[in-house]
């Protein structure tokens, strides 16, 4: 009996799998030649953190996030990250009585074990931990040596000029001189290096005498990485290569994009240059093209929201629109929804600037203005491929608006975003571009206004009681416990790891149709709208203060708002 039957049956007996599915899952993994977890997370019968929890049970070790483990970095000289990353361990730290405590993503050989156990010479205790973190703390110390090497290549070079009195570079635009140059593996060290510390964007930024990069991650730009400007013009080449731009191109911004397979991943890197008085600063927006698995409950949406969203989602036409400010994450929710409402007996078309994810069975066009396709033209052009739902990436003039609105009316499902501050605010913005009142009316089916607000580090939170500010920002008259950033080497010193959506949604049920042709003021709007069962984005994010997931200097954000 192998272990991947006993395991099946294992998950059968926990009601993780149906039982009449256990013979079909084995026969497809041994048609398909695929070990049978990789089977289950592919089908989605499992999570990760669902079949870490059964693991757990099933060979009677701890389940543990990584995050939570304080690791001796020291013990990783012990073996190369290839065959930590190829086996799934790390070793964490040795306890007093000489005990070598092990994180695991999948159970050890017995020769990965004894290779362990004898290079420490000492006992083993084994924790689980998900497989991807295990990959994702490696590919982070990877990087960091790797940058750190690129960096004291490019300072030992930089020395070497002064020292000889070459002060003047020379740069030749061959790729293959680029490549070989240090200030070029330091850009593809930068690069790989970004994705572990989860990062959106990646900003390199020359000034007088040095070159600054800065990493955005959740939503805040944390610097990484200076070296010398004498070095830029190698820096600007290697980059203008990768992402195709004109490389003797000095004066005017450029577009381009750079397609890398990082960790046996693919990403999009979109890459923006924009000349300053000391060189051409880049802009690198990373975006993991093969991986879009959320669903609304990972996006942050609580099941009152969800309620309300199926109401939204089972219109037949009408317009959706996601508000917010950019970076907030409306693309993603979009996303989600058109997962959700994508079929074989649906035609959906979307129009996008650019296209962030790809998705199967959904027709997908990219603006260009620099062929004349715009918004507008594209929407008209869509409208005569016969199409039931449409995604328009952005509203941005009165000539897109119109033709969205009256496509919403017209029997067509649209679902688009705006920039406003909040769900009412959508409505005062598309009569401003010209929409008559009766039509949005008509047309709007719900609103739904989104941030992103940052999620308190699990490692180093630290619960206490609500002071008197506290409480009068939270609108309570008697203290209760909430947590506070502290900051730890998960974390990097932040207090902070990851982002979580709050959200405001304003259903248009005939009432508040009603209110919009009778009102032309926003903040009555605002009011309606909450006697009509709006949380608004404040409350959400007071909500989540209270849970512990967020801090309380988040919501006094909200307010700065």
């Amino acid at each position: 009996m192998n272990i991947d039957y006993e395991l099946l049956q294992y998950y059968v007996y926990k009601k993780v799998i149906k039982k009449k599915d256990a013979d079909v899952i084995l026969a497809d993994c041994e048609r398909l030649k695929i070990p049978l977890r990789e089977y289950l997370l592919t089908k989605e019968y499992i999570t990760e953190a669902g079949e870490l929890d059964v693991l757990s049970e099933y060979y009677n070790i701890p389940a543990i996030e990584l995050e939570m483990l304080e690791i001796d970095k020291s013990l990783f000289d012990q073996f190369s990250f290839e065959y930590m990353k190829a086996n799934k361990f790390i070793p964490v730290s040795i306890d007093k009585k000489g005990v070598l405590l092990v994180a695991i993503g999948r159970m050890l050989d017995v020769a990965t074990m004894t290779s362990i156990a004898v290079r420490f010479a000492c006992q083993l205790d084994f924790v689980l931990t998900p497989p991807t973190q295990i990959d994702r703390y490696i590919d982070s110390i990877a990087a960091v040596i790797t940058t750190s090497a690129a960096l004291n290549d490019l300072n030992a070079e930089k020395d070497e000029k002064l020292f000889s009195g070459r002060t003047e570079q020379t740069i030749s635009f061959r790729e293959d001189d680029v490549i070989n140059n240090p200030a070029v593996r330091l850009v593809d060290s930068i690069v790989k290096e970004a994705i572990p510390y989860r990062a959106s964007d990646i900003h390199i930024e020359p000034f007088e005498k040095k070159v600054r990069v800065r990493y955005r991650i959740d939503g805040d730009l944390q610097e990484r990485a200076e070296f010398p400007i004498e070095s830029y013009a190698a820096i600007c080449a290697r980059i203008k290569i990768l992402s195709g731009m004109n490389i003797a191109e000095r004066r005017v911004p450029q577009d381009g994009r750079i397609n890398m397979i990082v960790g046996g991943k693919e990403y999009d890197f979109r890459v923006s240059s924009l000349p300053t008085v000391y060189g051409e600063k880049f802009v690198i927006r990373i975006l993991d093209k093969t991986s879009f698995h959320f669903n609304r409950e990972d996006l942050g949406f609580t099941p009152d929201e969800n309620a309300i969203i199926d109401k939204m989602l089972m219109r037949p036409h009408g317009i959706i629109l996601l508000t917010g400010p950019t970076g907030c994450g409306k693309s993603t929710t979009l996303y989600s929804f058109l997962k959700e409402v994508n079929s074989t007996d649906v035609n959906i078309v979307t129009v996008e600037d650019p296209v962030e994810y790809t998705m199967q069975g959904v027709n997908q066009t990219q603006v260009n203005p620099k062929a004349d396709m715009t918004f507008a033209r594209a929407l008209r052009s869509i409208l005569r491929q016969d199409p039931d739902i449409i995604m328009i990436g952005e509203i941005r003039d009165e000539e897109t608006a119109e033709i969205a609105v009256r496509a919403a009316i017209t029997g067509h499902l649209v679902f688009s975003t705006l920039h406003t501050n909040d769900a009412p605010g959508a409505i005062t913005r598309l009569e401003d571009m010209g929409v008559q009142d009766y039509l949005v009316a008509d047309a709007l089916v719900g609103v739904i206004a989104q941030r992103l607000v940052k999620r308190l580090c699990p490692a180093c939170k630290k619960r206490g009681k609500t002071n008197a500010k506290e409480m009068e920002v939270l609108g309570i008259n008697e203290p209760v416990s909430i947590f506070r950033p502290q900051g730890c080497q998960f974390c990097n010193n932040t207090g902070y790891k990851g982002r979580i959506a709050i959200h405001e949604i304003m259903f248009m049920n005939e009432h508040m149709k009603n209110e919009v042709t009778k009102n032309k003021n926003l903040e009555s709007l605002r009011e309606i709208a909450q006697k009509n069962g709006m949380v608004t984005l404040w409350s959400s994010c007071q909500s989540l203060v209270i849970k512990g997931i967020t801090s309380i200097q988040e919501l006094i954000s909200m307010n700065a708002e």
